[in-house]
């Protein structure tokens, strides 16, 4: 509701007006996707290092995985999905969440080295998936 009166704000328009339009014109992502590219951004951090110990620990490559390295799986940039024991609270946390995100990005997404060139195509890829 707030980013919807934001939009009419920018632009001047009544709150009987749609914001979609207004919203794909600013480049402004819906809510569940700015929550998508923050989950990403910082599972960018850990997989590259740059995020605090206590982030980067909960994060596993699937290359690491013993069992995994004989499979395709294993060169690929994915990570683990760890278990969780209740649905609703469980998949809501940083772990389960963040490599969730990350593993829905294209491989070239993942595969950026600049941390800028990242957010780019993380923002461009979930904008194309919000309004299609």
């Amino acid at each position: 509701m707030i980013e919807n009166a934001a939009a009419r704000l920018v632009y001047s328009r009544r709150t009987s007006e749609h914001t979609t339009p207004l919203l794909r014109e600013l480049h402004w992502l819906h809510v569940p996707e700015r929550i998508q590219f923050r989950l990403c951004v910082l599972a960018y951090h850990c997989v590259h290092g740059t995020a605090p110990v206590y982030l980067s620990d909960s994060l596993r490559p699937t290359s690491e995985i013993v069992a995994h390295r004989c499979l395709r799986s294993a060169d690929t940039t994915t990570l683990q999905v760890p278990s969780t024991r209740r649905a609703t609270l469980g998949n809501r946390a940083f772990p389960v969440a963040a490599v969730r995100a990350w593993n829905s990005l294209p491989l070239e997404t993942r595969a950026c080295s600049s941390f800028l060139t990242f957010r780019t195509e993380t923002k461009s890829h979930l904008f194309r998936q919000s309004y299609g």
